[in-house]
């Protein structure tokens, strides 16, 4: 009798920084994004279930329009002085959240959400990457403002941009990229059943 077909694989963002790690890594997979509001979270909320329930949802979204597949959802955050950074809406805020982690370590954290939509079967874990944030100058400041490479990312900066102030102190690189491969990978070998 022959093995059952793997179900196709779904990456429910249009992220192109997920779409290169999944690419890198040999993943075969589509694109099809979730479409669902990202809020800001209440003041005081806590980082871990904002990713993790943000990741599901996007993930049951996709899931319920095609009844079929493995949906792979994401989301990540950056947690400071018990605020949660989300992406900056313009140049003030990124200017705002750049100042803020100034001199501190940040906590990246990203939800993972694997939602097999036959079944409505799913599994999330938060993985948890430190960031060391080295104070700038003025003129570096408004020079990283000015080239508007803060744009869409959680936090206001990308370590994929190599931008010299910040360094990974701990975790994986991948997870403040916005997908941590590592964990990804965990999911795969400890939930085999979700993928046959």
């Amino acid at each position: 009798m022959p093995a059952p077909e793997r179900p196709r694989l779904i990456l429910a963002s249009l992220s192109p920084r997920r779409k290169l790690l999944l690419t890198e890594a040999g993943y075969t997979f589509e694109v099809i994004p979730s479409d669902v509001d990202e809020p800001e979270p209440d003041p005081g909320a806590c980082p871990r279930e904002y990713v993790s329930r943000l990741a599901w949802k996007k993930a049951k979204a996709v899931a319920e329009r095609l009844k079929e597949g493995l949906i792979l959802a994401a989301d990540t955050t950056c947690w400071v002085e018990g605020e949660i950074l989300n992406k900056p809406v313009d140049r003030a805020d990124a200017e705002r959240m750049i100042r803020l982690q100034e001199g501190r370590d940040t906590e990246v954290m990203t939800g993972l959400c694997l939602y097999r939509a036959d079944r409505g079967e799913w599994v999330g874990a938060v993985d948890v990457s430190t960031v060391r944030f080295r104070p700038l100058s003025d003129e570096e400041r408004e020079t990283f403002l000015d080239s508007n490479r803060w744009e869409g990312k959680a936090g206001a900066y990308g370590v994929q941009d190599q931008d010299p102030f910040i360094t990974v102190s701990r975790g994986s690189v991948t997870n403040v990229v916005g997908l941590p491969m590592e964990r990804l990978a965990w999911l795969f070998e400890h939930y085999p059943a979700l993928t046959r």
